[in-house]
């Protein structure tokens, strides 16, 4: 298990919308929904991504947009002036009523789908952070395998099941889409994912998130890696900006705050499916990491 199958687990779209409409100039289309993460992807067509601020992001037949604010954004027709006005539409996953539906077309020369991601918890808040307010990726549709697998989920969205089909096509293009925008990131993209392609930390990395309730030392890491235990702990340290322990020290706290989400669990089965015998060793390591103690964070 690596980081980012970590913090993208359980997270899914919602209802994805489904929009294939002619659109008459200069057209705008709203996304009320609010959500804390937005999936837009150009099938056909294209026009350009409006954020609450004003910032603007082209958008192009291939075009896959995330968009990390729960503030509303808006997409446009690409070719209309600033401040043009012309019709405008929604597109919500969550409200049935939105009136997203006019001169729905299957030949239309726009074709958006749209999915919203609502529920999200602690863990994917750390995935978040890592992101800008708006990325995009430009592809080729043709090049692009979960694209193709959209279009052929949209042509059997009205048949049973075919909602859940698209959503879960999108979540797929969400992992492929998000795993393209790190690797483009290079130096600059976060450690945690960088460090699990570097061959001393990746495999020490990769045991911590499969098995974090282990017993991990730094020699028994240093075994995963296959290196001696000085040379794993001046590496880890140096991929990772911080020590092998205190990783996996701030990763167990990151999946006690999904546990503690859960007001049935409680804190000392939290304790123990991260690694803590001792419910009051666990109260006193998750204050140091998150600043209170796991019955005020619940409390929170």
């Amino acid at each position: 298990m690596d980081p980012l199958s970590d913090m993208l687990r359980g997270i899914r779209a919602e209802r994805a919308s489904v929009t294939r409409a002619a659109l008459e100039p200069a057209w705008r289309i709203g996304f009320p929904d609010r959500a804390p993460l937005t999936l837009v992807t150009v099938v056909h067509g294209g026009g350009r991504l409006v954020l609450a601020d004003g910032e603007e992001y082209p958008l192009g037949p291939g075009s896959t947009a995330i968009v990390r604010d729960t503030e509303p954004f808006h997409l446009v027709d690409r070719d209309a002036p600033p401040g043009a006005a012309g019709p405008a539409y929604q597109v919500s996953c969550f409200d049935p009523d939105a009136d997203c539906e006019p001169k729905r077309d299957p030949q239309g020369p726009t074709v958006l789908v749209v999915g919203a991601y609502r529920d999200l918890r602690p863990s994917h808040e750390r995935l978040l952070r890592t992101l800008p307010r708006a990325l995009v990726l430009d592809d080729d549709p043709a090049d692009v395998l979960w694209l193709k697998a959209l279009d052929d989920a949209i042509a059997r969205s009205r048949r049973p099941g075919g909602g859940s089909l698209v959503d879960r096509v999108l979540d797929w293009g969400l992992v492929c889409t998000l795993s393209c925008w790190f690797d483009l990131q290079g130096a600059d993209a976060p450690a945690w994912y960088l460090g699990v392609l570097d061959p001393v930390a990746g495999p020490a990395i990769e045991a911590m998130h499969r098995d974090p309730a282990a017993r991990w030392t730094v020699a028994s890491l240093a075994a995963e890696a296959g290196v001696s235990r000085a040379h794993f702990a001046k590496r880890f340290t140096a991929v990772m900006g911080r020590p092998p322990l205190g990783y996996l020290a701030e990763w167990r706290m990151s999946l006690a705050e999904d546990l503690l989400a859960d007001p049935e669990t409680p804190v000392s089965a939290v304790a123990r499916r991260v690694g803590y015998a001792d419910p009051f060793a666990f109260s006193t390591a998750f204050k140091r990491v998150q600043g209170m103690s796991p019955r005020a964070f619940r409390g929170a």
